[in-house]
């Protein structure tokens, strides 16, 4: 059965069947279209009314032989992604031959990444190894494994491949180093879901000693495929999957295509592989450039942060969508003029919420405190991650004029990522 699908193939079922794409693309003629003939995808309306899977406009079809996940965000708002099985599969068998060249015969592999609550990532990495073109054996610990008991496996069995979240990874880190215990048997450490940093590398080196780091690939539960992972691929990374997407980066002010080196912009994607939930030049939220000429087979791209105006960040294990954060900040705060600010320091991400006071505001340090309390208690993975040592979240009040703006358009960034993605890799060839 086809899985991937070419742009004029694709278009005409789309066109057809999705009411949001029909209305997106209703200017455009019917035949002779290219990729850059079609419009951005405007993210906020792609995914209004998504909680009701049975009237949301983007999708082409019912919801049958599918499944369902959460992009994130709280159980009662985080929003909803669709797969068909066969589009999963296509996906979770693309990714496992992927990854494949990050392993090889005879490993065992630790599955660290997180389940439940509708997430995709442990079941996506899951199908993924069972999809991997080499011998190797799974054990399926979630990241719910206590840290003793995981570090005494990894012994046991001779595990030698772990695979998980960063966070997850670095709080691993943390238990061995404070035990005072080496495990010399891990060589290979893949993480997903989040940019790994320089000093968090030389963390994870001191209880790993022999291991090699690089990513496991780049996919998120809406978009699907991303980058693939690559033995000649620096810490952050990637190449295109082809056929099976179609991957553009563009400037965040004009929208013009950027095909030159190192020019970072705005990352699109388009998918060949989906059907029933369509995405045609989605901005993923990150921030790009390129590494390789144009033409380049399965061209090389790093990444470069999140987009000022990216509508999901991840921090850690944590999801932040920025739309609840602003019914957030408006409701405590009362105000829209508000910025998150993401910075590093050694092993620890720093998540700062800058808001402006109204004019008459006196006393703003019970604001603040109000306004830190109720971004903990909606994201109880910030306050997990604060516990862990892992996060710090700092809420500020600022003057209006501390708000960072483009430097080309003089409009407010809602997001600043100040995360060094420049670190030097440890991934070797």
């Amino acid at each position: 059965m086809k899985t991937t699908y070419s742009l004029e193939q694709l278009l005409p079922y789309i066109r057809q069947h999705s009411n949001f794409y029909r209305k997106h693309l209703q200017h455009l003629p019917a035949e002779g279209i290219t990729l850059k003939d079609l419009p951005l995808t405007n993210v906020a309306d792609y995914w209004a009314d998504s909680n009701d899977l049975n009237h949301w406009p983007v999708l082409t079809g019912n919801i049958e032989d599918a499944l369902v996940f959460k992009t994130g965000g709280s159980t009662s708002q985080g929003k909803l992604t669709v797969y068909s099985t066969r589009e999963w599969q296509a996906l979770v068998s693309t990714f496992g031959n992927s990854v494949s060249s990050q392993l090889k015969d005879g490993d065992r592999v630790a599955n660290l990444f997180f389940s439940g609550d509708l997430y995709a990532s442990f079941l996506f990495i899951h199908d993924s190894l069972a999809h991997v073109k080499r011998s190797i054996c799974e054990f399926p610990f979630t990241g719910e494994v206590s840290m003793d008991v995981l570090a005494d496996a990894l012994d046991q069995h001779r595990i030698n491949v772990l695979v998980g979240v960063p966070a997850q990874l670095l709080k691993f880190a943390a238990y061995l180093n404070q035990h005072q215990r080496v495990l010399c048997g891990v060589d290979t450490l893949l993480y997903g879901g989040e940019s790994l940093f320089g000093p968090q590398l030389a963390i994870l080196t001191q209880v790993f000693p022999n291991v090699r780091i690089a990513s496991i690939g780049y996919a998120s539960v809406d978009a699907g495929l991303i980058g693939a992972t690559s033995r000649d691929c620096a810490l952050g990374e990637h190449r295109v999957f082809e056929p099976q997407t179609l991957l553009e980066i563009v400037d965040e002010l004009t929208g013009e295509v950027i095909e030159q080196c190192d020019h970072t912009g705005l990352l699109l994607v388009t998918n060949l592989t989906r059907q029933l939930m369509p995405l045609l030049r989605y901005p993923v939220g990150d921030r790009a450039c390129w590494r390789e000429p144009a033409n380049t087979p399965m061209r090389k791209f790093a990444l470069k942060g999140r987009s000022a105006h990216s509508q999901r960040v991840r921090v850690g294990s944590a999801s932040l969508l920025i739309d609840e954060m602003r019914q957030i900040v408006q409701r405590v705060a009362g105000t829209d003029q508000w910025q998150l600010r993401i910075e590093h320091d050694g092993y620890k991400d720093i998540v700062s919420v800058t808001w402006v006071p109204d004019a008459n505001a006196v006393a703003t340090a019970p604001r603040c405190l109000a306004l830190y309390e109720a971004l903990m208690a909606h994201y109880p993975a910030l306050d997990h991650l604060n516990r862990e040592g892992l996060l710090e979240l700092r809420v500020l009040s600022c003057n209006v004029t501390d708000l960072k703006l483009h430097p080309r358009s003089g409009k407010q960034m809602r997001v600043l990522d100040l995360r060094p993605y420049d670190a030097p890799s440890l991934e070797t060839a």
